[in-house]
């Protein structure tokens, strides 16, 4: 991403944030109006949960891992908290003004206000507190989506394809080794004959992986045909280089804008992230190019990160995409934005005699927290003629 594209983002994201913050900020001081002697402890607390997440990226090679550990895990936390204070204030708000037009709440509400709005407010509290408790919960539930297609194609003497795809893992300083301990264990359990990593298998910095060893639970995959992967957008946020280095040390193969023909039975492509441009400045390879010399008399099963342009892959003569980076949303009502984006942001679609999955994916980007959703990884068997 070019410089000043970067700083424009970043201004945007920042002032979103802020003025988000304020208002939260000023409904709760409102609310503690009838206890001055609460505020200095809220402001306190606020500029605590505001800043978290700005100091854990601005500072991380500077204060330590630990340190920027935990200053990531509360601002990622508080993102979500954030997201529900606003619409249930954002809600009480037009309830106010709807009631200042029709007047339709019961005079209750009035005899003691102040009352009635730190009663409110503790209301509000306790709701995000008992959904951010759910969502903790609920992302570390994995559940195995499972799905058996039949292709209209022979792969040599093979008769079904056992596949085990994941993505959206983003192994960092929120998904660590206890999370990616027990994904491969899960992983084992479904013996696949090949893993299929659809892109952000690291969380942009992959020095946090090196730090906690994770490459090492990688390598405790078995499958048949081994472990392939392609990059995310994530990957080349934090450097896709250094990533991909690490990660083919530990037995995951990157497939970029490449294709390799597996048992000389089907094929497998891979390409790299459509986000590439913005933080390298190259383009991608084309879909056809990529797939020049590539047998279509066989199955030919492609990985993608991002789920756009299907309809082109159904033309290029694919039988199976596998994607990811939706999360379908990860958090409600978030998915709403997804569903606008994507057809389908989670789940299989097929298009003439091509099929695809979209993983909701099995980890969590920002908020440790799935609402709305479960996190997956996804069995696929393939049956051939």
């Amino acid at each position: 991403m070019k410089p000043y594209a970067m700083i424009v983002f970043l201004i945007i994201v920042f002032t979103v944030h802020l003025l988000v913050n304020i208002y939260i900020f000023l409904r709760g001081w409102q609310a503690l109006a009838f206890a001055p002697s609460i505020r200095p402890y809220y402001i306190a607390l606020f500029v605590v949960l505001f800043l978290s997440y700005i100091i854990a990226r601005a500072l991380e090679n500077y204060i330590g891992y630990t340190i920027a550990g935990v200053f990531n895990w509360i601002g990622s936390f508080w993102f979500a908290a954030m997201l529900y204070f606003f619409l249930l204030i954002l809600c009480i708000d037009i309830i106010r003004l709807l009631n200042y037009w029709f007047h339709f709440l019961p005079a209750i509400f009035y005899a003691d206000y102040a009352k009635t709005k730190i009663l409110v407010m503790l209301g509000s509290i306790m709701v995000v507190f008992l959904l951010m408790i759910y969502g903790f919960i609920n992302a570390s539930q994995v559940k195995i989506s499972k799905l058996d297609l039949k292709l209209d194609k022979k792969a040599g003497q093979l008769k079904s394809l056992n596949i085990v795809m994941l993505s959206d893992i983003h192994l960092g300083t929120i998904i660590g080794a206890k999370k990616l301990k027990k994904i491969t264990k899960t992983i084992n359990t479904l013996s696949p004959d090949i893993v299929l990593f659809a892109g952000d298998l690291v969380d942009e910095n992959i020095r946090h992986v090196i730090k906690q060893n994770l490459g090492e639970h990688l390598e405790n995959i078995t499958s048949k045909y081994g472990s392939y992967a392609v990059p995310g957008n994530h990957e080349f946020i934090g450097g896709a280089n250094a990533a991909i280095a690490y990660l083919e040390k530990h037995s995951v193969k990157f497939l970029l804008d490449s294709a390799v023909l597996i048992d000389s039975v089907f094929w497998l492509a891979g390409r790299n992230d459509k986000d590439m441009k913005r933080f390298t400045g190259k383009e991608r390879q084309p879909l056809n190019s990529l797939l020049e010399g590539v047998e279509k008399t066989l199955p030919v099963i492609l990985l993608d990160h991002q789920p756009f342009y299907l309809e082109k892959t159904a033309e290029a003569g694919v039988d199976l995409q596998l994607s990811g980076h939706t999360h379908n949303g990860q958090i409600f009502p978030l998915n709403l934005i997804t569903r606008a984006i994507y057809n389908p942001d989670w789940g299989y679609r097929k298009i003439g005699n091509s099929h695809f999955y979209i993983s909701c994916g099995v980890g969590t980007w920002g908020p440790p927290l799935r609402i709305g959703n479960h996190p997956e990884i996804v069995n696929i068997t393939l049956h051939f003629i």
